[in-house]
């Protein structure tokens, strides 16, 4: 008999493939999946490890081992007991004892998520994890996890947090992510599905979403800042401001390579969309500020190993964090702006301004969504001349 980690051929729509502990035994094989997927490239199948390339291939290795280890380990144990085993036994021991219920699985796709680098979405989600569990008595079976479960979990997040619709639905978002890997494992009956139609629905209630007018940009442009940090949080917010609203992600890791012939050039890292945006005198003049000594513009992360996306992830959200604060706390007062401030404030105030003046296909450009759909629903927030127009007819200017 044999268990090897191997890169099995069934990609996903983006390429990459499914890691899995392959045990074969008589030349029939049986597959666990180990719920991460890499490009073929990245994968040294001799080895049975992830490439350096992999912007996380440490932590996935450090995985690996852990996993071929047990794996190993469990079928030298079942064919000590039992001569003639076949793989799918071998298989089924080596998932989980508890595979079917929840705490396991959830403990298993936090792990997911810190091994692939999702720094942001697993400080998120961990708290929302322990929450349920400790609403459930700490575990529960997935057949268990009903919608009138899921409904009297609802009640008990309002009644002990006090929390507001948004988050419970961000609650309910991680119980069906983790439901649905134990489907992709095998590991419960897709008709115990909660969620969808006639069970457990998720929608998101509607946010209000206002940004800055345009005398508050022009106070913000003016405004004298002379601490260091304060200057720069500022420049920040307006280069954001001047790039469309780019999300500040991918604003601290610009590089002096991206502006080429008086254009900037960039990957966005929330769906890879590419494209190009002329630099304006107004942002020019801010980077300027800014030494040449290094492949990055801004000096938040020049301390940070890029490589490791876990790391990275984790010193922007540190850096937003401080930027906010003193955009929140500092800045607004003295730039005389009454509503909130925050580096997400740049993408609202954009599109505030730009209105129903920009054609929707040239905006879904600029904000790099994926669908028009997208594009219509968040600029929908922003255009209030149709509604303006009803009101006057009926009741007059």
């Amino acid at each position: 008999m044999s268990v090897k980690i191997v890169l099995r051929k069934k990609p996903k729509t983006d390429g990459s493939m499914p890691l899995c502990i392959r045990i074969t035994r008589d030349r029939k094989s049986s597959y666990v999946y180990l719920g991460h997927h890499v490009q073929e490239k990245d994968w040294d199948a001799k080895g049975q490890r992830v490439l350096k390339s992999h912007p996380n291939s440490a932590r996935l290795n450090n995985l690996l081992i852990k996993k071929l280890s047990e794996a190993t380990d469990k079928s030298i144990e079942l064919e000590t007991v039992k001569v003639d085993v076949s793989s799918k036994a071998v298989k089924q021991k080596i998932k989980p004892k508890h595979g079917a219920t929840f705490a396991p699985q959830a403990d298993q796709y936090l792990e997911n998520l810190s091994a692939t680098g999702r720094y942001n979405q697993f400080v998120a989600d961990k708290p929302r994890v322990e929450r349920f569990k400790a609403f459930v008595g700490g575990d529960t079976a997935f057949a268990d996890i009903t919608p009138a479960v899921l409904a009297k979990f609802r009640v008990y997040l309002k009644a002990t947090f006090e929390v507001k619709e948004r988050t419970i639905i961000n609650h309910l978002v991680v119980i069906r992510s983790v439901y649905s890997q134990a489907m992709k494992a095998e590991l419960v009956d897709r008709k115990h599905y909660p969620f969808g139609k006639d069970k457990t629905k998720i929608k998101y209630p509607e946010s209000v979403k206002i940004g800055l007018s345009q005398d508050e940009v022009t106070a913000l442009e003016q405004v004298e800042l002379v601490e260091p940090f304060y200057h720069h949080a500022r420049n920040l917010w307006l280069i954001s401001f001047y790039f469309a609203g780019m999300r500040v992600s991918d604003l601290l890791r610009l590089k002096w390579s991206d502006i080429r012939d008086g254009r900037l050039h960039y990957q966005m890292g929330k769906n890879d969309k590419v494209g190009s945006l002329k630099v304006r005198e107004k942002a020019l003049r801010l980077l300027a500020e800014y030494d040449r000594d290094h492949e990055l513009i801004f000096p938040d992360l020049r301390e940070t190993d890029m490589s490791d996306k876990y790391a990275s992830q984790r010193r922007i959200s540190f850096t937003t964090g401080r930027v906010d604060k003193v955009l929140r706390k500092y800045i607004k007062e003295r730039a005389g702006i009454s509503g909130a401030l925050t580096m997400h404030m740049a993408r609202h105030t954009f599109a505030q301004l730009a209105g129903d003046k920009v054609p929707l296909q040239m905006l879904q450009k600029l904000y790099r969504h994926s669908n028009i759909t997208t594009t219509i629903g968040y600029q929908s927030h922003f255009i209030h001349k149709d509604a303006d127009a009803a009101l006057d007819a009926v009741l007059g200017t």
